[in-house]
C-alpha cells in the first residue's frame, strides 16, 4: 500500500524568534497591562442598605428552594414554599413596596445603573482597543507566514482555523499560520494568566465573557428591571413545582441492596 508523503515546507528557524516568540511574549505583556488597567478603572461597588440586600438574598433563596427541592422532605419544600409565595405575592420583601405597579425608573437617569453601564462600557473597551492594535500589527509585519508545524495530524476542518491568512488548498493542516497563532493565543494563555497574576484575574478574555454572561447576585435587579415582577415570576416556578425527594424509600432501597 502506498504512503502518503510527508509535506515538507523549508522554513528559516528565525522565523521562530522574530515572529512567533514575539507575538507569544506581546500577548502576555498585553494581558498583563490589561488585568492592571482593570484594576485601575474599576470603580469600588457601593454598599447596600439593608433593604437591598434582603430583597436580593429573599430572591436567591426562592431559587436556592426551586433548585434543590429533591434534597427536602416534602413537609419542609411545602412550608418553604408557601411562606415564600405568600411574601412575594404580598411584596414583603420589596425594597420600596410603594412604587409597585409603577414602571420601573429610566436607567439613564439611575447614577447607579449610570455607573454600572460606564463599568462595563470600560471593560469592553479595555479588551477592544488591545486586541485591534496587535490584530493590526499582526497584518502589517507577519501576514501570509507560516512558522510552526504541529507534531499530531488534523483533519482538513481545521485548515481555516490554523491557517487564517494563507490562501493555500493544497497544505497540510497541521502547518500554522502566524494569524492563527494570534487567535490561539488569545484562547489559550488562561492558565498563564492563573499563574502569573491569580485565578481572579481580568487578562482572561474567556474568564470576563463568562462573566459578562453569568451575572453576579448584586446585579440580579439591575436598571429597568421590575423586582416585583421577578418575584411574581419566582412564585409562579415555585407553585408548578412537582415533589419528590431522594430519601423517598430509601430504607427499602438500603435493604434491598443488602439483600443483593
Amino acid at each position: 500500500m502506498a504512503q502518503v508523503p510527508v509535506q515538507t515546507i523549508h522554513r528559516d528557524p528565525q522565523l521562530f524568534y522574530w515572529i512567533l516568540l514575539p507575538i507569544t511574549v506581546v500577548m502576555v505583556l498585553t494581558g498583563v497591562l490589561r488585568h492592571y488597567a482593570s484594576v485601575l478603572l474599576q470603580t469600588a461597588p457601593k454598599r447596600l442598605d439593608q433593604k437591598a440586600l434582603r430583597e436580593q438574598r429573599s430572591l436567591l433563596h426562592g431559587m436556592s428552594v426551586r433548585g434543590n427541592f429533591h434534597a427536602l422532605s416534602r413537609s419542609s419544600f411545602v412550608a418553604r414554599r408557601e411562606a415564600l409565595t405568600t411574601a412575594y405575592q404580598s411584596g414583603a420583601y420589596l425594597k420600596d413596596p410603594e412604587r409597585r405597579g409603577q414602571p420601573p425608573a429610566n436607567p439613564m437617569s439611575d447614577p447607579d445603573g449610570m455607573s454600572g453601564m460606564m463599568g462595563m462600557m470600560k471593560n469592553q473597551m479595555a479588551m477592544i482597543i488591545p486586541n485591534t492594535l496587535i490584530m493590526s500589527w499582526i497584518n502589517a509585519f507577519f501576514s501570509g507566514y507560516v512558522i510552526m508545524k504541529l507534531p499530531f495530524p488534523l483533519t482538513i476542518k481545521f485548515k481555516s482555523m490554523l491557517q487564517a491568512g494563507v490562501a493555500t488548498k493544497d497544505m497540510d493542516p497541521r502547518w500554522m499560520s502566524s494569524i492563527s497563532w494570534y487567535f490561539l493565543c488569545i484562547f489559550g494563555l488562561q492558565s498563564v494568566f492563573n499563574f502569573l497574576l491569580g485565578d481572579n484575574n481580568a487578562a482572561s478574555q474567556m474568564a470576563q465573557q463568562m462573566g459578562q454572561m453569568g451575572p453576579q447576585a448584586g446585579q440580579m435587579f439591575g436598571p429597568g428591571q421590575d423586582p416585583d415582577k421577578q418575584f411574581l415570576a419566582e412564585a409562579e416556578n415555585l407553585a408548578v413545582i412537582e415533589h419528590y425527594s431522594v430519601l423517598d424509600g430509601v430504607e427499602q432501597r438500603l435493604l434491598e441492596g443488602i439483600n443483593i
